[in-house]
């Protein structure tokens, strides 16, 4: 029974936080520091981040139908929209294969989380002086995009935050920031999802390791898949109210809260 609250509850975690500009991966490892909720695993990440993958492709199946008949009837825009998505995540990509050991380093300190929390909140607070500009992307903007997206890899720092609020900056609009926000993470998330999936293939699970049954697999992916559908819808709203800075707010207050609280 424990088992199973806790992968619903890192399964609900998960599809709030990943669209929500508040960190997942600050808010899981927040999670297991306070609440003694042992580490996921690598099965169970996999299957909460394909969860809010299937989020993603189910909310924007219209515009990904676009893309996909567009490229293959030689459309200019939607070549051209495959084209920023792939530069947006070669940063992310680099950066990871170039720093991977400190990056996994920065998952065992919730103080580093709560440090990423406060910078998170001061970007996310910023927008609100950020003039709403209605600029079409480019490969430069999608550059400027795919760095911000690279720093998120720590935990603390919103992906959905910081690429939204490099978007916003880039004069791109908020509902379309949101957009190519989201389009860009699919590739990055099915990536992870894959590699972690390959890890977990060829470890060797240690020898008191707790084997999660496919069907507490397949609720996390229906939960995170759910809750992660209705925080994106949530999210687009938001940002169509112009309130997307308030979420600043709650991250300052819990990256102080996590630096003042945590060992």
């Amino acid at each position: 029974m424990e088992t199973t609250f806790q992968v619903i509850l890192l399964a609900i975690l998960q599809g709030i936080a990943e669209f929500l500009p508040i960190s997942s991966s600050g808010h899981l490892v927040l999670a297991q520091a306070l609440m003694g909720i042992k580490d996921p695993g690598i099965t169970l990440e996999v299957a909460l981040h394909a969860g809010t993958l299937v989020s993603t492709l189910i909310y924007y199946r219209n515009e990904l139908i676009k893309i996909i008949t567009g490229l293959l009837s030689g459309a200019q825009e939607s070549w051209h929209t495959a084209l920023c998505i792939i530069v947006s995540s070669v940063p992310a990509i680099l950066f990871y294969i170039l720093f991977k050991k400190q990056v996994d380093a920065t998952f065992e300190d919730p103080r580093i989380v709560g440090c990423a929390l406060l910078f998170t909140g001061v970007v996310l607070t910023s927008l609100r002086w950020i003039p709403t500009r209605n600029e079409l992307n480019s490969v430069w903007r999608s550059t400027f995009i795919g760095v911000a997206q690279a720093i998120a890899i720590l935990p603390g720092v919103s992906r959905s935050g910081m690429t939204i609020s490099a978007a916003r900056i880039a004069g791109i609009s908020p509902e379309k920031s949101a957009e190519f926000s989201f389009l860009a993470s699919i590739p990055l998330i099915a990536g992870a999802c894959l590699k972690k999936l390959l890890e977990a293939c060829t470890e060797t699970p240690a020898p008191n390791a707790e084997t999660l049954s496919p069907l507490l697999l397949a609720a996390g992916i229906c939960v995170s898949a759910i809750v992660g559908y209705f925080a994106l819808s949530l999210l687009v709203r938001i940002l169509r109210g112009r309130y997307f800075w308030c979420f600043g707010i709650y991250c300052l207050l819990a990256g102080c809260c996590t630096i003042l609280f945590t060992h």
